[in-house]
């Protein structure tokens, strides 16, 4: 039991804001849905029973993921008031400007010209107010779409996203896979309002 529950939070942690379901963990890990279930209310429990841990498992729209908790909710915002505190490392200027010229885009298409998984580094850029989720993909899973904030514009001086400087036609303007798959079954994007452009879960 303690195994599988590790391997759950592994895959709970890699999802990141994207979060999974019970079928998808239970098809991954090649376990029964009721052994998934308990590991998931078990990852609660222990979540909620541990004073030292920051994060927590919320299930929302029948997807799972892992937040900070909500007495964190002062740090973290103080963190992303200063969003350039630190230095973006290359690997997280590469996933923003695939944010830019991309956008909107799903963090499955910014892994595929990346290579590599980019969950955390898009957590980064979010929490530096530098990306937002602007909407979904009504497609199985729902999967969110991202942009640049304001905050980004104002920062280099652009008034729309015409402004970016050319680049060469490579990796950023090419046919994805995954992006194709959408388009042939033509899947309708839901758009968040500019007025109301808060993650879903808030």
């Amino acid at each position: 039991m303690n195994e599988l529950i590790k391997r759950v939070f592994g895959i709970l942690f890699v999802a990141g804001d994207d979060g999974v379901s019970r079928q998808e963990l239970t098809q991954s890990l090649e376990e029964p849905i009721s052994s998934i279930d308990d590991c998931l209310e078990q990852l609660k429990l222990n979540f909620q029973t541990d004073d030292s841990s920051a994060l927590e498992v919320v299930n929302f729209n029948q997807r799972y993921r892992l937040i900070t908790k909500k007495e964190l909710a002062k740090d973290v915002e103080k963190y992303a008031q200063a969003p350039f505190s630190q230095n973006l490392t290359r690997a997280s200027i590469e996933t923003l400007s695939i944010v830019a010229y991309r956008q909107p885009i799903t963090r499955m298409a910014i892994d595929e010209i990346r290579g590599v998984s980019s969950s955390s580094l898009i957590k980064k850029l979010i929490s530096r107010d530098l990306i937002k989720e602007i909407g979904r993909i009504e497609a199985p899973g729902r999967p969110v779409l991202y942009g640049v904030t304001d905050y980004f514009m104002d920062y280099f001086g652009l008034k729309t996203l015409e402004d970016l400087p050319e680049i060469e036609p490579i990796a950023l303007n090419a046919e994805l896979s995954s992006e194709e798959l959408f388009d042939l079954k033509e899947w309708p994007i839901e758009l968040y309002d500019e007025e109301n452009n808060q993650n879903e879960d808030e």
